[in-house]
């Protein structure tokens, strides 16, 4: 069949946020109306049952069967296709197969990893090959990492335009979030401990702010990098370390080294919580920070981490109630600095639990710029939110994804 007969594939339909994302394509798409998309698993049982759940307005929903280890099935997937959107994690575990053959078939991909290690190594091993074949690869297109890219992206605008010049420091703080853990989720937060846990090498490249920077883009400046409780002047207010600050910093600082021009030849950013002023938000923010650390040493170690897996964290297919993710939203505020002292405040909000709710509405949209706005000019490879998105998914988001950004001034 000839290539892209459709526009969007969403590989691993039948996984948790893979079921809320085909709903939100169904409700703002359709079927063969204004985006052509099909849904992608490895059990045709499965997706029937998806189907049926869609109700019978999926009834023209066209299924595939692949298995994340078919590369066969996988290639003629790629072929079919405009873009592949894959929600099947860990990606470490099951993801490189198709990403190979999305880079060597120039199809489009975007997914919602936040696992680094993972990252790094698929830029390593086939950025040239994506370049080659012009296949646009864009990771992170969840709750990490396009709040975080997109609002400096935003930031950095609205600072151009005011300033004449971006800001050269920028912080992210997380003023409020509700929303919960999936399964998926916690094995992949698992898989990257537990890779760290067998590689010291690993473990270092982990601390590297530069980690998804062009090795020859990675400059020598310090960035913050918060470990327990601390007092921001800024926001007037104490904080604790943000566990997604790991990966979203590193995506941040990817962006500034791929865009043309970049905001800072030496840009800092960092990111964290807000817990409130006084000695309730100092207590606040050592609790947060005991409690994170906490977790994250269990997870290194093999006995507590099959505990924290059986006792504690969701199982796979698990995770928040549809009226958990109508009650979930989040609050994020950036405050920029330039080289010239002048400062400026932004803030990105979402209406739905951030990792579910709101993630399904990112990445459909992402999948959809990707297969709609996103033109032949833009050059193959590993972008970002923000080198390959911009101001087009902003927009997007904005008009029907539930999320806000706004400039709140100096």
């Amino acid at each position: 069949m000839a290539k892209a007969d459709l526009e969007v594939v969403v590989f691993g339909a039948t996984s948790f946020v893979g079921q809320i994302l085909c709903r939100y394509l169904l409700d703002q798409f359709g079927i063969d109306q204004s985006l052509r998309w099909a849904a992608a698993g490895r059990s045709m049982e499965k997706l029937k049952t998806l189907k049926q759940d869609l109700g019978g307005e999926a009834a023209g929903l066209e299924l595939i069967v692949a298995d994340a280890a078919d590369e066969d099935a996988l290639s003629e997937l790629c072929q079919r296709t405009q873009v592949v959107v894959s929600t099947v994690g860990p990606y470490a575990l099951y993801g490189e197969p198709l990403l190979r053959l999305c880079a060597e078939s120039g199809t489009d991909y975007c997914d919602l990893t936040g696992e680094v290690q993972w990252i790094a190594r698929m830029i390593e091993r086939y950025e040239d090959t994506a370049k080659q074949s012009r296949a646009r690869i864009v990771h992170c297109c969840g709750f990490d990492s396009i709040p975080s890219d997109l609002g400096v992206w935003f930031l950095q605008q609205q600072a151009r335009e005011r300033f004449g010049a971006p800001c050269n420091r920028v912080k992210m703080r997380v003023k409020a979030m509700r929303g919960g853990f999936s399964g998926g989720t916690a094995a992949s937060l698992l898989n990257v401990v537990k890779e760290a846990s067998k590689d010291p090498a690993l473990r270092k490249a982990l601390t590297n702010p530069y980690l998804l920077c062009p090795k020859d883009q990675r400059p020598s400046v310090r960035q913050p990098f918060l470990k327990f409780a601390a007092y921001d002047s800024d926001f007037n207010s104490w904080m604790a370390p943000f566990v997604m600050a790991a990966i979203n910093t590193r995506v941040v600082q990817r962006s500034n080294a791929l865009l043309q021009p970049p905001y800072a030849r030496e840009f800092v950013y960092d990111e964290a919580a807000l817990t409130g002023r006084g000695v309730k938000g100092r207590l606040s923010a050592m609790t947060m920070a005991s409690m994170l650390g906490g977790f994250i040493f269990a997870s290194g170690i093999g006995p507590t981490r099959k505990l924290l897996e059986r006792f504690v964290l969701p199982a796979a297919g698990e995770g928040p109630s549809p009226k958990a993710q109508e009650k979930g939203y989040f609050d994020l505020r950036f405050h920029g600095k330039t080289g010239n002292g002048e400062q400026l405040r932004c803030k990105v909000t979402g209406d739905r639990d951030p990792g579910y709710g709101s993630t399904a509405k990112m990445l459909g949209q992402a999948a959809a710029c990707l297969a709609h706005d996103i033109d032949s000019s833009v050059a193959g490879g590993f972008g970002t939110p923000a080198s390959i998105f911009g101001d087009k998914l902003i927009k997007r988001l904005q008009a029907y994804s539930g999320l806000t950004f706004e400039c709140l001034g100096t």
